[in-house]
């Protein structure tokens, strides 16, 4: 008897069928609202404000940054997926929760930048948002080491990108300053 209970097969780390619902909501859910808030923000290549400024010699072309971002928000909606899957494991919460703190903090960046053109209040956002993604992928790596690999492109295209604002903030010192009327 105890023979056949330990040829059992052990039960799976995660439910494909969770999985594969938590993804069919997760990445187009996380698609739309990126791409919304970007179409919103004026984030594109036509924006005039943007098209004003000093940019690094770094910057890379316009359509570069909707391909970019298509693909690192289906990584993350993927992570997320895989987290919502998994069975109920310590930390699940805290890593769902670092992740929609993450994303709603994501979201503010670009009406921040492209909108309202506060460089600097921008660069802050995204150093916030760096910090909590670098939290969601420990979180994540600690319930399942898929959704913290998925997350890492993520986090190094946030260090691009504060890289990338640091650097126009430095070209453009005057930019926050026409803004707040000074």
């Amino acid at each position: 008897m105890e023979v056949a209970e330990s040829l059992e097969t052990p039960e799976p780390w995660f439910s494909t069928g969770s999985f594969a619902r938590a993804a069919i909501v997760a990445v187009p859910a996380i698609l739309f609202m990126g791409g919304l808030i970007a179409r919103i923000a004026g984030s594109t290549e036509t924006n005039p404000w943007y098209q004003s400024l000093t940019l690094p010699v770094f910057q890379p072309p316009g359509p570069l940054f909707g391909i970019a971002w298509a693909i690192l928000y289906t990584l993350i909606g993927f992570a997320l997926a895989v987290v919502w899957g998994t069975r109920a494991v310590p930390g699940k919460r805290l890593a769902i929760t670092l992740f929609a703190l993450g994303f709603a903090i994501n979201l503010t960046w670009s009406p921040v930048f492209f909108r309202l053109h506060m460089i600097s209040a921008a660069l802050a956002i995204i150093a916030v948002m760096l910090i909590v993604a670098i939290g969601t992928t420990w979180a994540f790596w600690r319930v399942n080491r898929l959704a913290g690999w998925l997350m890492l492109p993520y986090c190094a295209w946030l260090g691009f990108a504060a890289t990338l604002n640091t650097t126009i903030m430095m070209l453009n010192p005057m930019a926050d300053a026409m803004q707040l009327g000074i």
